[in-house]
């Protein structure tokens, strides 16, 4: 009786150390769950505001570029084509891809050829004043030339003036260099067939200023078919792959052999039907042939496709097809 009380009342002291100890490690555990909760609040809040000035910074910019070409629309029409030109090449420094600033920029290096008034040129140390008359009627000649569209005779002349004198009204005779260098060098592209030519004087004409939309348009064509053609006879896939992107957008572009994209797409494509069945691959060249004849309706050509897919079909023993 005895033994059981005093057994019974250590019970009772022990009993609440368990219960003690388990509250100690709750308080840890929501003590840990509050710091990791914060630590959390802490990161996607660091993330936010991150993103937000990220935000801000491109939001700025872009209304920095805006205001900027606003304000080089302003002075054009003000007729401060100078500071209208540093605006121009402000935007296209922040944002080349900026809708119309090339366009922009090239009507005011047209209206500094045309209006601009003689930079004045100091005269060396113990040398006499420099006699600008000869250098005036030079610049003349070249302004008239180029209002003429004739860019050989533009560039010959202001070269020669450049030669006479560097420093004579150099920001009128850059840009006239540029027009003259840039439409030179499409018309040798498009009139004249020579490709690598107008790729030369465009790349020249970049020296001066940035080409305008169409004039990339036709540098990266041009270099296209360049390209496409140097795979002419030796991998007809790779030509045809370079050929379809130039001949959905500037079918008639040609080099010196006469052929048009267009027809060289064409060409290329066929080149490789015909592969196709020299390899064995008939039902591949059956595709190509569609391919083909999706393209381009020419039932001369759909009976050739058909003789040469039945002939590929009997030599490998298949049946022979009705179309390719």
């Amino acid at each position: 009786m005895i033994d059981r009380e005093i057994q019974d009342k250590t019970q009772a002291e022990e009993s609440p150390r368990p219960k003690r100890t388990r509250w100690i490690w709750m308080t840890l555990i929501g003590l840990l769950i509050l710091a990791g909760i914060a630590a959390l609040s802490a990161f996607g809040g660091y993330r936010s505001g991150l993103v937000i000035r990220q935000d801000a910074e491109a939001t700025q910019r872009v209304q920095v570029v805006q205001e900027q070409y606003e304000l080089g629309i302003q002075d054009f029409e003000q007729g401060s084509y100078d500071r209208a030109r540093q605006r121009f090449e402000y935007v296209i420094q922040l944002d080349p891809n900026y809708p119309g600033v090339t366009d922009k920029l090239t009507l005011v290096l047209l209206e500094l050829n045309t209006t601009a008034t003689p930079t004045p040129v100091a005269a060396p140390t113990m040398t006499p004043t420099p006699d600008t008359r000869t250098q005036e009627v030079i610049f003349e000649q070249a302004e008239r030339l180029l209002a003429n569209s004739d860019w050989n005779g533009t560039i010959e002349t202001l070269l020669n003036l450049r030669k006479e004198n560097p420093d004579y009204r150099p920001v009128e005779v850059d840009g006239m260099l540029f027009l003259a260098l840039r439409n030179r060098g499409v018309d040798k592209m498009l009139l004249e067939n020579d490709l690598e030519g107008g790729l030369y004087d465009l790349s020249l004409a970049e020296r001066f200023g940035p080409l305008d939309a169409e004039a990339q348009s036709f540098q990266k064509f041009a270099g296209l078919y360049i390209t496409g053609a140097s795979f002419w006879d030796l991998d007809w896939i790779q030509a045809a792959q370079y050929f379809s992107q130039v001949a959905p957008n500037m079918p008639n572009l040609m080099d010196g052999s006469g052929m048009t994209a267009g027809e060289r797409y064409k060409q290329a494509l066929i080149e490789q039907g015909y592969y196709l069945i020299r390899t064995g691959s008939c039902g591949a060249a059956a595709e190509q042939f569609r391919t083909v004849l999706s393209i381009y309706n020419d039932p001369t050509l759909e009976q050739e496709f058909i003789d040469a897919v039945n002939e590929c079909n009997l030599t490998k023993g298949k049946p022979a097809q009705n179309q390719p």
